[in-house]
């Protein structure tokens, strides 16, 4: 695998490398930062002993609440590259909320850069649309956010409000003047359930019927029409239901500019095994039947959904409202565990390495704008590479995890997949040479 002599380039030699025309021995030269060349794998060449682990792009993800500044004690820079670069991460793509104070102004953008790490995993900006917040999208676009996040309900935190359609009507123009995508939570407030008196806050019937799927159809109907009135792109966060899906397809069949992801704990979980009590799982919109979780496999087979972020959205063990779906915080944390988990879905269900590579990495790559650097190995690419070995299988410990509290529903799960070494830019990150 990597030859770590001292003289450079650095070459990296597998028999497995997946490049965009497939999986094939190759060497991989690096100089600096950058791939400089990808040449056929020189039969002479001295190689370790036949293994598994493959050489395969670095994951973008671009769906990851940090919360610093204000709220390191969910979750850090520091802490949360840590468990990315240990998860094959080599970008992040930052949220806006959760931090105090929100990302909404240049100046909230400016204080969050200067705490994100220089070196290691590469940390990039989402901006956020809030009520009244126009005027500073257009400085935020020009300091390079890679684009706008709102929401069309309640955030969970004071500082970053839901919005209206008018909002988004005056934020546009902005955002469409740097043909930057606006992703929004989309689930429409009027269509949530009140709960019924007699609910119980531990059935995690309770939460799943408070946000039905209509809430997420109601909202992505609303978007395809602003899309269609305003051409803005606009892309669908953490998609957790397939009843929406005929809408989405109408409108690519119209070539609106829409995109959409889901994320790892919408393909693994499936509501059925979620315990009472078990807030662990919480997230909105929530996580729905079996049906639904097959419903969305397919959909990104058959390319109606273009890609998977991982949503990792921590909190302190306490938020998680003990036992209390209703009080809990909703967020669940899985960025070192999205690639194996991903993986571990797809395997079982006959879905190549090439699918989940254009899923985590190529076109999360795209929606951020970072296509010509990041999410493929190609000559002029960043010389983000992780080496994993898909066939070797593990037991979640959570103890073990990098993230800053080691809570995640995926606890005592078999997953597929094991991260050997993580190389962002040509530096490694994670792992050692060794691999």
């Amino acid at each position: 695998m990597p030859d770590t002599a001292c003289m450079a380039p650095m070459i990296i030699r597998s028999t497995r490398v997946l490049l965009p025309s497939g999986i094939q021995p190759a060497e991989i030269e690096i100089a600096g930062a950058q791939i400089t060349a990808v040449r056929a794998l020189d039969p002479s060449s001295v190689l370790r002993p036949a293994s598994s682990a493959i050489v395969f792009p670095g994951v973008v993800d671009t769906h990851v609440h940090v919360n610093e500044p204000g709220r390191v004690e969910w979750e850090g820079f520091a802490t949360a590259t840590a468990a990315a670069a240990a998860g094959g991460v080599t970008t992040i793509v930052d949220m806006p909320l959760n931090s105090v104070p929100a990302t909404t102004t240049l100046r909230a953008l400016e204080a969050k850069r200067r705490l994100a790490p220089i070196e290691g995993v590469d940390v990039q900006f989402w901006g956020g649309v809030v009520p009244g917040n126009q005027g500073c999208i257009e400085e935020m676009a020009a300091a390079g956010v890679r684009g706008f996040k709102c929401f069309l309900t309640p955030s969970g935190v004071d500082e970053f409000l839901p919005v209206e359609l008018r909002d988004l009507r005056r934020a546009l123009p902005a955002i469409q003047r740097r043909n930057l995508p606006l992703l929004v939570h989309a689930e429409w407030p009027a269509s949530l359930r009140p709960v019924p008196v007699d609910a119980s806050p531990r059935a995690y019937r309770t939460w799943l019927d408070s946000r039905p799927a209509a809430a997420e159809v109601d909202a992505i109907a609303a978007l395809v029409a602003l899309c269609r009135e305003t051409g803005a792109r606009v892309h669908i966060v953490h998609l957790a239901t397939a009843d929406a899906l005929p809408l989405l397809r109408e409108a690519r069949a119209q070539r609106l500019p829409i995109t959409v992801e889901t994320c790892p704990h919408y393909l693994t979980f499936e509501a059925g095994e979620i315990a009472d009590g078990a807030t662990v799982f919480k997230c909105a919109p929530p996580i729905r039947d079996r049906e639904t979780r097959e419903a969305l496999w397919q959909a990104l087979i058959d390319g109606d959904i273009d890609l998977i972020a991982s949503d990792h959205s921590p909190c302190p063990p306490a938020m998680k409202g003990d036992g209390d779906f209703l009080a809990a915080w909703g967020g669940i944390a899985s960025i070192e565990l999205s690639l194996p988990a991903v993986w571990t879905g797809a395997s079982a269900r006959g879905i190549p390495l090439e699918r989940v590579a254009q899923w985590m990495c190529a076109a999360p790559a795209r929606l951020a704008g970072l296509d010509a650097r990041k999410g493929s190995i190609e000559v002029g690419k960043d010389a983000d590479l992780v080496i994993w070995d898909p066939d070797a299988e593990f037991v979640v410990d959570e103890t073990a995890l990098r993230q800053r509290h080691k809570r995640t529903p995926y606890a005592g799960r078999v997953l597929r997949g094991r991260i050997r070494a993580t190389y962002t830019r040509g530096r490694l990150v994670y792992g050692d040479t060794g691999v």
